[in-house]
């Protein structure tokens, strides 16, 4: 399994809620081994492990698990009694609905409802909304980081616990965030998350699910349960999905950014402890090839970045293109389009 990392924003925008209600999270970010200074970049990534370890401290801290940011307290072992419910289910499906059913019994907890999706899937949305406009602009700014770092833990949460109660990926049609979008390096690792360009400036937080993965059946127990939940959230954090074919490792690698994308042969396969001719081999086996995943990774990048408003000069060379031209011949290549074409779709 290759390395991952996972953008710092999340700790940052907690530590400056949980500040501004008079907490001091100061001791988990020691507990993380998190320094304040490392988290003033905007593009910082922190590993799973220092993320887990701040996650886990700030329960102890605060005793609730949604960190404060919640209507009301969420009281520890919510979630492992939701999850208790959830695991004798039949299949996906199922899973999900009674989800539903016990978060409307769960006043401190926002409600998700289920209804069929635009794009042929099933659509949740997370009854998240923004502050209201008749509060002070203090109260309104911080109520919306509110929104932004719950509304991104909870759906995040959502997406990977589906996929580890199946067992497999389960692939995202849609995600729409109810807030704007940010710089476009950091809109770009919400793509990475969840596995498909993310939609800013909803109604409300919504994700869509692949209709074929509904019907898989819950491989999980109460003994995989107390393993997961003891682990947690490394793997909330870690695994987007469960495909571990070499294609969705090595696209994976190439998601980390720029120096992800430009890596050589040599150096993906030293990430994933295999030589380079096995690499080549597992990906011709797979029907695809470095070469191949490399364009895709940077047309999806591209893509996404247009429909944000990005101008080509921008994207040309934030992707690693020698001039706005090439990267126009590139995008045609890709799509059999212009950029212009995408731009704001």
């Amino acid at each position: 399994m290759t390395a991952r990392t996972i953008p710092a924003d999340f700790v940052r925008r907690s530590l400056e809620l949980s500040a501004r209600s008079g907490v001091d999270l100061s001791p988990a970010l020691s507990a993380a081994g998190i320094t304040t200074a490392s988290l003033e970049d905007p593009l910082a990534r922190l590993t799973p492990t220092q993320v887990t370890a701040f996650t886990q401290a700030v329960w102890q801290i605060t005793g609730d698990e949604l960190f404060g940011l919640g209507p009301a307290p969420v009281p520890r072992g919510t979630f492992r009694l939701v999850c208790l419910a959830l695991i004798h289910t039949a299949d996906l499906s199922a899973a999900l609905e009674r989800m539903a059913d016990i978060l409307r019994a769960l006043p401190s907890l926002p409600a998700l409802h289920i209804g069929p999706g635009v794009n042929g899937g099933t659509r949740m949305t997370i009854d998240i909304r923004p502050a209201a406009a008749e509060r002070s602009t203090e109260d309104v700014q911080s109520s919306l980081e509110a929104t932004r770092v719950t509304t991104d833990f909870l759906l995040i949460l959502l997406h990977r616990f589906a996929a580890w109660l199946v067992g497999k990926r389960v692939r995202l049609l849609a995600v729409e965030l109810p807030y704007p979008a940010p710089l476009p390096q950091l809109a770009e690792n919400y793509d990475h998350i969840f596995g498909v360009p993310v939609t800013f400036d909803s109604d409300i937080p919504a994700v869509e699910f692949d209709n074929a993965v509904m019907r898989a059946p819950i491989i999980q127990t109460e003994e995989t349960l107390e393993d997961y939940l003891r682990e947690s959230p490394t793997l909330l954090m870690s695994e987007r999905d469960y495909d571990s074919t070499a294609s969705a490792q090595v696209r994976r690698v190439l998601e980390l950014g720029m120096k992800g994308r430009t890596s050589t042969a040599e150096d993906i396969a030293e990430m994933l402890s295999i030589s380079v001719p096995h690499l080549r081999r597992l990906l011709r086996q797979e029907g695809t090839s470095l070469n191949q995943l490399r364009e895709e990774v940077l047309r999806d990048a591209a893509v996404a970045g247009l429909r944000r408003g990005e101008t080509v000069e921008d994207l040309s060379a934030r992707l690693g293109f020698s001039e706005p031209s090439a990267f126009r011949r590139a995008f045609k290549r890709w799509t059999g389009s212009t950029p212009s074409s995408y731009r704001g779709a």
